[in-house]
């Protein structure tokens, strides 16, 4: 019997009752989906995933890619792979219908993307990456590329790329130099290095279509003068026909997790033959790319949370299963007598799932909403439009950034768990906690994340979308607290709200005098503390409908699935939410404890 490895009551739940996916039916984007064909392209997932995902996680880790003679080899589930999601359109679910895509509700989309990931994160990103890029071109590029490179990608018979990183260029996008030389009519020659190209250039595929940044000669210093380019490794010549580019991985990166992943480092123009082809303007490439980068950051914080979500389920069934030690009675003592009880019924055991399960399930709910806030913005109009694009632009970085250091705690937690198995490679956690290690690099470390919540997202707009996230945290409170069992939550949700005013209150004078390093020194200390404060919201919002649920004799669920939450949120408010204070203390009394000016010569 598969064990569990993700739960699709709870996924359903948050789908349906927590951010009510069918409110977006209403769109005529969406007319040919109803709650019918929601629920089978849920299963379908999972029947794919249960299929020729999970029963391969653990291999892959055993057999990871490698590089000879020049070629990039994984696993060959994955020529199998890109090829079922090319004939059954999981490659452009969220694609126009006119771009050969489903239209699929974005997040339904990332619904299924949590069934695939939890069954293996290695694999989920080779078809997200060609998704992202097949995108990208089909929102900015011209007819020839989309004709040109579209269909192939959407069949899954070439794959995709976003190619971003040098080797002195890492999170400083400014510092690229790979060059584009103009040929003629949007044609460039490419010159240059990119390191650390995730899903790039393995042997699964045909082809490989990299979505490059590179600077046009003469163009401006900085970000301003970055453009993007499709550089496919063969491209297509006057007779139709496919020939070398001269773009090829030359190396492997060999990784602690994710070792199913490929990781290459590609060498452009190695023989002055390289075309690439100019994607919209010169000189927006970086506004081009954050697209497909926004996306990408919402799924690695949903890869994130489905890899904690799978550890949850590892370590639960292993507690469920180990007998060890006996109950301590009331009297402190344990009677030796009795037989060896099963360690979940030991505090500190429940202790440590209940921290996993409130940082997997709200992780989920976060992602959840970002998704629905695309949704919106991508449908609707005017102020409507506007205030979800300004929700999700602010959610964004938390939303990448809490399921990956979280998760990773949530993780270590079950490992913790399953003691000196959990260090063996017989089991699975040390697997699952090698593999999210990487989540808060990818993509914009935390740091990076954490500067663009507190040095753009807050401010934009002169504080809108905080004011509209502020907003929603208030009704919430306002329809918890009249219910009995959960007004003491929602005035404590209410409370640590007012301190991340009370933070941005300390914190603003120094941006507003010009001392942005003083207003962004602790700016992952913010990002901490107002991850937490969101997460609570997502925990009370499932509480109250769980609660209302059971009052109302819900049968759609289990009492006791209803209860789960509920209780899960208690302990979230009771065990994690309360570390916002310490959050608040070092922001208001951090002395520049870390400043260069203050502290450049004591590290010995």
């Amino acid at each position: 019997m598969m064990a569990k490895y993700m739960c699709m009551d709870t996924l359903r739940f948050l789908l349906f009752d927590v951010h009510k996916i069918q409110d977006l039916l209403k769109y005529e984007r969406f007319v040919d989906f109803d709650e019918s064909s929601i629920d089978i392209l849920l299963d379908a997932a999972k029947s794919w995933a249960d299929q020729d995902f999970y029963p391969y996680y653990r291999e892959m880790d055993e057999k990871p890619v490698y590089f000879k003679d020049g070629k990039t080899y994984c696993h060959p589930i994955l020529k199998k792979i890109f090829q079922h999601a090319g004939e059954n359109g999981w490659l452009g679910t969220y694609f126009d219908n006119e771009d050969g895509g489903m239209q699929m509700p974005l997040t339904l989309s990332n619904a299924t993307n949590h069934i695939l990931e939890a069954a293996n994160n290695h694999i989920p990103g080779y078809l997200g990456l060609t998704s992202g890029a097949a995108h990208l071109i089909a929102t900015f590029g011209n007819e020839s590329l989309k004709s040109t490179f579209l269909p192939p990608m959407l069949s899954g018979k070439w794959g995709g790329t976003m190619a971003l990183t040098e080797p002195q260029a890492g999170s400083s996008l400014s510092d690229i130099v790979t060059s584009a030389s103009p040929i003629n009519d949007g044609l460039f020659h490419i010159k240059g290095q990119k390191i650390f190209i995730s899903g790039g250039d393995h042997e699964a595929v045909d082809n490989f279509v990299h979505l490059t940044l590179a600077r046009v000669d003469g163009a401006p210093q900085g970000t301003k003068g970055i453009s993007l380019f499709v550089v496919p490794k063969y491209r297509v010549n006057e007779s139709g026909e496919l020939v070398y580019n001269d773009v090829c991985a030359v190396a492997d990166f060999q990784k602690l997790g994710q070792r199913g992943y490929s990781t290459v480092h590609l060498v452009y123009g190695e023989k002055e033959d390289c075309v690439g082809y100019l994607v919209g303007e010169p000189n927006q490439g970086l506004k081009y790319m954050f697209q497909m980068m926004n996306g990408a950051r919402i799924d690695v914080g949903m890869t994130a949370a489905s890899t904690a979500t799978a550890a949850y389920y590892a370590s639960l069934q292993y507690a469920k299963e180990r007998p060890q030690g006996r109950l301590i009675q009331n009297t402190g003592s344990k009677d030796a007598a009795e037989s060896q009880t099963l360690i979940i019924n030991h505090p500190d055991v429940r202790r440590m799932l209940f921290l996993q399960k409130a940082i997997t399930e709200a992780s989920l709910s976060l992602l959840l909403e970002c998704s629905k806030h695309s949704d919106i913005a991508h449908c609707d109009t005017g102020e409507v439009k506007e205030n979800h694009q300004l929700l999700l632009e602010l959610l964004t970085p938390i939303a990448k950034t809490y399921p990956s250091e979280a998760g990773r705690i949530a993780i270590n937690n079950g490992l913790q768990i399953l003691g000196g198995y959990g260090f063996c490679m017989d089991f699975p956690l040390q697997q699952y906690l090698r593999d999210i290690r990487i989540m808060s690099i990818y993509e914009g470390t935390t740091g990076i994340q954490s500067l663009d919540l507190l040095s753009r997202k807050i401010p934009m707009q002169n504080g809108k979308a905080l004011q509209l996230l502020t907003d929603q945290i208030n009704a919430t409170i306002e329809q918890t607290k009249k219910i009995d069992s959960l007004a003491p939550y929602a005035a404590t949700l209410a409370q640590k709200s007012d301190e991340i005013r009370k933070a941005l209150g300390h914190l603003m004078p120094y941006a507003m005098n010009g001392d942005f390093q003083n207003y962004l020194a602790d700016a992952t200390i913010f990002m901490e503390m107002a991850a937490n404060v969101v997460i609570a919201h997502q925990w009370l919002k499932m509480a109250l409908i769980a609660t209302q649920a059971i009052e109302n004799k819900d049968t759609k669920f289990d009492t006791s699935f209803y209860q789960s939450k509920i209780h899960t949120m208690k302990f979230y408010f009771k065990y994690e939410l309360p570390k916002t204070k310490a959050c608040l203390e070092t922001l208001l009394h951090a002395d520049r404890l870390t400043l260069v000016d203050d502290t450049k010569d004591l590290f010995f």
